[in-house]
């Protein structure tokens, strides 16, 4: 089966769907594994469907631009059986055992698919409000499903998940912003453009200048505003969860500090964590975890 397939040949068994999830996360680049070896084997198979169902919807209509918005109208409606029917696709499959066992609300999962509707119909972000509107549905949502599968589902600590999730989405726009041009895409604001001198016209040639350093600097400072706010959220969890928020924005600044190491040229080379710099956050927190240190320095 596709892993874009709206409407698979056969329905899949509970079993068979928690591994097509898995195969799914992991066969797809991320700054981290899915699932860390963080997390508990029997929950993570409820990350794994969670983050399938994220990666179905990103990768819909790939293949056939003028039909995305007829399949993500597709997937929604397989989505809506997860609470009143039978859903038939794998991802979706495993994903309504994990909604029935951690009574997940339908909003978050309908705002990751109204994110890739956004997607055909704004190209471009006029404000960082606009911006900052996209990141609470395309990012946002994925960081109050994992409070929830770790049983939080309080307002405090979902503002502060918020923080970490719109960094990371942040974060990943500025390391992108080559391949998103390349899609047609800007997700640096036309205000912040303008602000600093630089035009669209130059960014669309590729252009790095004086300008475009200074505007990816301001992006970078203020995105590692966000992780600040959102490390916070360590101190208000426990256990693996505590560990892998930290990894999570600890990986995003690392990404933030690559940004800067190239003088802020996204454009001729995209900045990434190598594997041996992947390895050596993981082994920090796992130590500090270990020892009963937070994460972000504190005990």
């Amino acid at each position: 089966m596709r892993p874009t397939a709206v409407s698979p040949p056969r329905p899949a068994t509970l079993e068979e769907a928690y591994r097509y999830c898995e195969r799914l996360a992991r066969t797809h680049y991320e700054n981290f594994t899915v699932g860390s070896l963080l997390i508990p084997k029997a929950q993570r198979r409820h990350v794994y469907a969670i983050y399938g169902f994220c990666r179905t919807v990103d990768d819909l209509g790939d293949e056939a631009q003028g039909e995305r918005l007829k399949r993500l109208d597709a997937w929604e409606r397989g989505f809506r059986l997860c609470y009143d029917g039978t859903p038939a696709h794998p991802v979706l499959v495993a994903l309504q055992a994990t909604i029935q066992a951690f009574d997940l609300p339908p909003e978050p999962f309908l705002k990751l698919v109204e994110a890739n509707r956004i997607d055909q119909r704004a190209k471009l972000h006029p404000t960082y409000q606009d911006l900052l509107r996209y990141c609470d549905h395309s990012a946002n949502p994925v960081g109050h499903l994992f409070l929830y599968l770790f049983g939080y589902r309080d307002a405090d600590r979902q503002r502060l998940a918020d923080a970490s999730c719109t960094a990371l989405q942040l974060t990943n726009f500025w390391q992108d912003v080559r391949r998103d041009l390349d899609k047609g895409r800007i997700y640096i604001p036309l205000e912040d453009i303008a602000r600093f001198g630089y035009s669209q016209a130059e960014l669309e040639r590729g252009v790095v200048n004086e300008s475009f350093r200074r505007m990816m600097a301001f992006e970078v400072a203020r995105t590692r505003d966000l992780f600040a706010q959102g490390l916070k959220l360590v101190d208000m969890v426990d256990g693996v969860a505590r560990v892998d928020i930290a990894l999570f924005s600890l990986g995003g600044l690392a990404v933030l500090k690559a940004i800067e190491r190239q003088k802020y040229d996204t454009l001729a080379h995209r900045p990434a964590l190598s594997r041996a710099r992947k390895g050596w956050l993981l082994l920090s927190m796992l130590a500090k975890a270990r020892l009963g240190v937070r994460p972000h320095g504190g005990r």
